[in-house]
């Protein structure tokens, strides 16, 4: 078999580039971006251990890289305006944490090391235009009109993937009202604070808006969830920031700010994951958008990039119709479980306010009131059954 291609060198591409690797395939990955770019912020913060035992499939030893940098911190905490309802702390975990916590600039700086190791051809400034699939390959167009040909191709092209546009694939789902700000923040040393995932229902510090604070190799990440009305320059502007920080992490982080953004909450799955011809692979953005409450996204792309490593090295239709259906209802799994962790964590009818404050209430002599409300904003854990066994 001639090189497959995989379009595209965010954390999904390289991953799938590793799989199809470990298969003994040739890979040449395009990316639209030069050598070098610049990925700020952390995006994508949690690698989940069933994504770590993907990863060391792909390429023994790389798990061990990456929780080495990464965080895993063993207490959660959970409060309702002001007061503690639910806190936990696990032992260390024996062999492969649970999960690591660390920026996903440095996720991809170790997968893009271990990609080159294992013989990836990279194409940087390789933007993708153009696809014809064929019943024998499929020909990408680049926009400097550069051509490449590959009897496969995974496309990892992100939201906007030109590869799933140029197939005819849409996007099918939703999008919920209001916006979120995440904003990275380094530490102060000497002074870090606790090692511990925080949630905070209805923050008094910020007007009742619930916040959610996780550490990462160096810092920490702030989640501020937004009101429907409330306006991007007044809570998403890095000045603003600095305005209503100080309430959720304390004095002295207005000035150490390493990042800010502001994300929509988009559940939208592909129609499906593969061309007519079963040629196109689709994986990550380019075939679901999640909301980031659950760590769905990244964890549930990897999964779909070693899906489709599979599907292109067992080299059938069967084996790429099967990818599409096991992808395609995973991806549906986790869009109705972020739709339902998103009614609890925005929620459009009073009954649900209702329940929160009551469990709040109750926690204290039913620590089981304390659990719902610790677990709930992040939705189902358990994989679908039609993902094969793996998680997401």
């Amino acid at each position: 078999m001639s090189a497959v291609v995989v379009v595209g060198a965010g954390p999904v591409g390289l991953s799938a580039a590793l799989g199809l690797r470990a298969h003994g395939l040739d890979v040449v990955l395009l990316e639209a971006d030069p050598e070098g770019r610049k990925r700020p912020g952390s995006r994508a913060l949690f690698v989940h251990r069933e994504t770590l035992h993907l990863l060391e499939g792909m390429r023994p030893g790389l798990a061990a890289e990456i929780t080495g940098y990464g965080q895993t911190w063993h207490t959660k905490r959970t409060l309702y305006r002001g007061r503690e309802v639910y806190s936990r702390t696990f032992p260390p975990p024996s062999g492969t944490p649970p999960f690591t916590s660390l920026r996903q600039v440095d996720t991809e700086r170790f997968l893009l090391a271990a990609c080159k190791d294992a013989g990836v051809e990279f194409v940087w400034g390789a933007k993708v235009e153009g696809v014809r699939v064929t019943d024998e390959q499929v020909v990408l167009t680049g926009g400097d009109g550069r051509i490449w040909r590959a009897p496969y191709v995974v496309a990892a092209d992100g939201a906007r993937s030109a590869v799933r546009r140029e197939i005819g694939v849409p996007l099918e789902g939703n999008h919920s009202s209001g916006f979120h700000v995440v904003v990275d923040v380094a530490d102060i040393p000497g002074e870090e604070l606790p090692l511990e995932r925080v949630f905070h229902y209805e923050h008094p510090g910020v007007g009742g808006r619930s916040v959610m604070r996780v550490p990462f190799t160096g810092g920490f990440q702030v989640d501020l969830q937004c009101r429907d009305d409330d306006r991007q320059e007044d809570f998403g502007t890095e000045e603003s920031v600095r305005r209503w920080l100080p309430a959720v992490a304390g004095d002295g982080y207005a000035e150490r700010i390493l990042w800010v953004s502001t994300y929509r909450f988009l559940r939208k799955v592909a129609a499906s994951y593969t061309d007519p011809l079963h040629r196109v692979l689709l994986v990550g953005e380019a075939a679901h958008l999640f909301p980031p409450f659950g760590a769905r996204g990244m964890n549930s792309g990897i999964a779909d990039a070693a899906a489709a490593a599979d599907a292109v090295a067992a080299g059938t239709r069967e084996a790429v119709a099967d990818f599409d259906a096991k992808r395609r209802a995973a991806g549906l799994f986790n869009s109705d479980a972020a739709g339902t962790a998103l009614a609890h964590l925005r929620p459009r009818r009073r009954i649900v306010r209702a329940k929160q404050r009551a469990a709040a209430a109750l926690a204290p002599v039913l620590p089981r009131c304390g659990a719902w409300l610790e677990h709930a904003p992040y939705g189902p854990r358990n994989g679908s059954p039609a993902s094969a066994g793996r998680k997401y």
